[in-house]
Order: C-alpha cells, then structure tokens, then sequence
C-alpha cells in the first residue's frame, strides 16, 4: 500500500520543479495554510504576478487514476487559485504527468461528476449515498488541461474550460447542474 503522504510529497516537489522550469518561483507552504500548497511568482512575466496552487497527487492505476477531491468545493477566492493533479508513474522510468486546472473549473468538475454518479436513474434508488467529500475525478475529465503551464499567468476567470464535451452534458441537466454560487449558473462558457 503507497504511503499518502509521501505521494503528496513527491507530487508537491514534482510541481515545484515544473514550475521552475517554466519560469515561475516556487516556494512549498507549511501545512495549515488553507487551500495552498505552493505560491509562486512569474519570474518570466514583466508583471510579475503570482498564483496559488493546491497539489493533489495519485499513483497511476491500470485504468484510469482518480483523484480525492474532498476539500475542492471552495469557490476561488481570486482569479490566482490553481490545481495541479500529479500522476505519478507505478514505474520510476516513466516521467510524472500534470494537470493544471483554475480552482473554480475543479468545483465544477467535481460537483458534476459526483452528481451524475449520485442521481444516474440506472441504478436503483438507495444504492449510492457517499456524500460530496468523497468525490473523486479521473485523468479523463481533466486530460485537456494536462501540461497547460502557460495558462497559470492568465487570470482563471479568462482561461478556456477544457473538459470533455460530455461534462458541459452534464452541466445542462437538471439533476446535475453546477454547484450552488458557482461563477457559470448565469451563463455557461462554451467547450
């Protein structure tokens, strides 16, 4: 069984390095600061702006790798709040793989996977019931925002949504929709 948080560590450093090498000053946060892992400062951009990013890192599995996304249902706080998702080979010959995905785009995700999951009508009524927290999102959905480091200098309000065009599917049901407050309930980007 992998240790969770040497995984975390691994996937925190491994962002840290790929931030560097694009250009942004990473520094790791102490545990206890809310929603942040890594702050960084573009060193590459005249205006130097900076980001806040969570890591959530996973060991690849033989089919799709999901990622725990119980703390994501926060709304960004500004318009500099970042995921990075870490898949991190089973094998050390192969190189990690990251998703850079702007924190409100993750609570749609999340809501909308874990609410299809939770109200598809093909199965029986009763049989699933894990709350929200235990949401978790596959590589899938997040697969058009992977190796996307060039959008951390963009405001996320600006950054095109990347899903699948399934998941905007998703967001037109009734049953599914966005989670309440979220930035895209008045008018729904296109993807």
């Amino acid at each position: 069984m992998p240790d969770n948080k040497m995984t975390k560590s691994a996937g925190e450093h491994w962002a840290c390095a790929m931030l560097a090498r694009h250009g942004w000053a990473p520094a790791l946060t102490r545990d206890g600061l809310a929603r942040t892992d890594i702050l960084a400062v573009a060193t590459h951009l005249e205006d130097r702006p900076a980001v806040e990013i969570q890591v959530k890192a996973a060991t690849a599995g033989n089919g799709r790798t999901t990622w725990l996304l119980g703390n994501a249902g926060s709304l960004a706080s500004s318009q500099h709040e970042w995921f990075v998702f870490v898949m991190l080979p089973k094998r050390l010959k192969s190189p990690p793989r990251g998703f850079v995905v702007p924190r409100d785009h993750v609570v749609a995700a999340r809501w909308m996977i874990h609410q299809e999951w939770l109200t598809n009508p093909e199965v029986p009524a009763g049989k699933r019931n894990t709350p929200i927290k235990s949401a978790r999102v596959s590589d899938v959905v997040w697969a058009g925002y992977e190796d996307r480091w060039d959008l951390l200098g963009t405001d996320t309000s600006k950054v095109p949504v990347l899903f699948p065009s399934w998941v905007r599917g998703y967001a037109e049901q009734e049953r599914i929709g966005l989670p309440p407050g979220h930035p895209w309930i008045n008018s729904l980007p296109s993807w």
